[in-house]
């Protein structure tokens, strides 16, 4: 699938203070957008994805799945202070003109919600029949429902929250003093910060999976050995696998921006916020999720309107958002069947169909 690309030739304010002067923006887009422009769905992706659903949500997005390309016209965008292909620190700023790095402006989470807005308004696309994200995603999905309630028709925010907790703040910190260990990061030096980078994704790791996660995948096969252990092998390859995608100093900046996520920021409060969201909302929440805990997903529950929570058994933690595709898919489908008023016996063809449907587990970890 192609990336699309579209440039924003005028001055783009950040909650900062700092305004960028132009934006580049990454994006695909899937399936035809209809005569009547209502079937759009937008798809939030999380901290280190690109603007490929199809890619990185297989089993939900694509032909034949929840999200359809035939039924719907899908819209995913990459976020701004991404590697993928937005505004971001490999951007040259103009004052200098050499790459922002580490000099890159403070991201608000917020700011992507308004970025997406704008985006949507330059592809002429008005209402979203429905918004959704997971993680990160889910946060910025939130985001836009506060700010432009109207705009959204349904809502979905799997493994998110309101605001961002301080423990996950911690954990991002503890990442970013890895990066910073790194005295290369944000130089001209060869594979500048990529030690740095790997200790991070290593940290970030554990807080995207579970002790059960560990326990099934990475069991030493001898209880003889004293070395060279699987657990420590998995821990570098993603660290290692990370640093061949994504650039060190881009998840600097995104780890910053994940931990300005407040929706009450300036509306009275998180309660008062959720409850300007006019969208029927499914919340999905995952049972081991030690980064977004279901009591997150729970307070969403409470102050948006008109919800729905929804919690997933899974063995792999926070990652269930993006490994549980047949679950999310079939709930998902369910939610939307009852929102579009589809009628009983297409509702169970289309939900009868999904569930006979196999799957493939994607090898990957939070994106």
């Amino acid at each position: 699938m192609t990336t699309h690309y579209l440039h924003i030739n005028h001055p783009f304010a950040l909650e900062c203070g700092t305004t960028l002067p132009g934006l580049t923006v990454a994006y695909h887009t899937y399936g035809k957008l209809s005569a009547a422009r209502d079937n759009v769905i937008w798809v939030c992706h999380a901290l280190t994805a690109n603007s490929d659903a199809e890619d990185w949500w297989p089993g939900l997005v694509g032909e034949g799945f929840t999200l359809d390309p035939n039924r719907y016209f899908i819209v995913c965008v990459n976020m701004l202070g991404s590697s993928y292909g937005s505004t971001s620190p490999k951007s040259i700023n103009p004052e200098t003109g050499k790459a922002y790095g580490l000099d890159f402006p403070l991201i608000t989470t917020r700011d992507n919600a308004r970025f997406f807005a704008l985006v949507a308004d330059y592809l002429g696309i008005g209402r979203i029949r429905l918004l959704m994200g997971g993680s990160m995603g889910g946060q910025h999905a939130g985001e836009w429902a506060c700010l432009q309630p109207g705009r959204i028709e349904l809502l979905c925010l799997l493994a998110t929250n309101a605001r961002h907790s301080p423990y996950g703040i911690a954990w991002n910190e503890s990442q970013r003093m890895a990066l910073r260990a790194d005295t290369t990061l944000g130089t001209d030096a060869p594979e500048a910060g990529r030690a740095g980078l790997e200790a991070a994704r290593s940290i970030a790791v554990l807080s995207y999976r579970h002790y059960r996660t560990y326990h099934a995948t990475q069991q030493q096969p001898s209880a003889e050995d004293i070395d060279d252990y699987r657990a420590s092998s998995y821990q570098r390859y993603q660290g290692y696998k990370l640093w061949k995608r994504f650039d060190p100093t881009c998840y600097y900046a995104l780890t910053r921006s994940m931990d300005t996520h407040s929706l009450g920021r300036g509306r009275g409060g998180e309660a008062a916020a959720l409850q300007t969201i006019t969208a029927p909302t499914l919340i999905i929440s995952i049972d081991t999720d030690v980064l977004f805990p279901t009591e997150e997903q729970s307070l969403l529950s409470r102050y948006i309107p008109n919800s729905r929570l929804e919690v997933m058994s899974s063995d792999y933690g926070h990652d269930g958002f993006l490994v549980e595709t047949p679950t999310i898919g079939l709930l998902l489908a369910d939610f939307l069947a009852d929102q579009l008023r589809i009628d009983e016996g297409t509702k169970k063809a289309f939900t009868d169909g999904l569930s006979g449907r196999t799957f493939a587990i994607p090898g990957t970890e939070e994106i």
